[in-house]
């Protein structure tokens, strides 16, 4: 393996942990989902692609049949950045945060708290 496919970056607010393909570049990434988790622990969930990639996979699914051949790509966490690569996913979250804030609900959350508590028997 060329990489570890678990890329964690920490930042003043958040920390993110993107999981990378083994053929995927740090750098010049283009389609990666991400874990994000706040200091006081909430969490999110990311989808990062270029329009490079919204692109070639809405041809796919034309010649797949998926999504109405290709008329259309829903993806409940989709982050649309002009450029590849972690450092720019990660620059988009600290905007995104610092524009709505770390109680957003701009992207699906999750909270291991209220997964455990659900998980209890009573």
């Amino acid at each position: 393996m060329a990489h570890e496919p678990l890329v964690t970056v920490e930042t003043a607010d958040f920390s993110v942990t993107y999981v990378l393909a083994l053929d995927d570049d740090a750098d010049t990434v283009e389609d990666v989902d991400a874990v994000i988790r706040a200091r006081g622990g909430k969490g999110w969930t990311a989808t990062f692609m270029t329009l490079r990639k919204i692109a070639e996979g809405m041809d796919d699914r034309s010649t797949t049949g998926e999504c109405a051949d290709g008329l259309y790509l829903r993806i409940p966490d989709l982050v649309i950045v002009r450029e590849g690569g972690l450092d720019a996913m990660t620059r988009a979250l600290v905007d995104l945060f610092g524009e709505y804030g770390m109680d957003t609900d701009v992207l699906p959350r999750f909270d291991d708290d209220e997964e455990d508590e659900e998980g209890e028997d009573d």
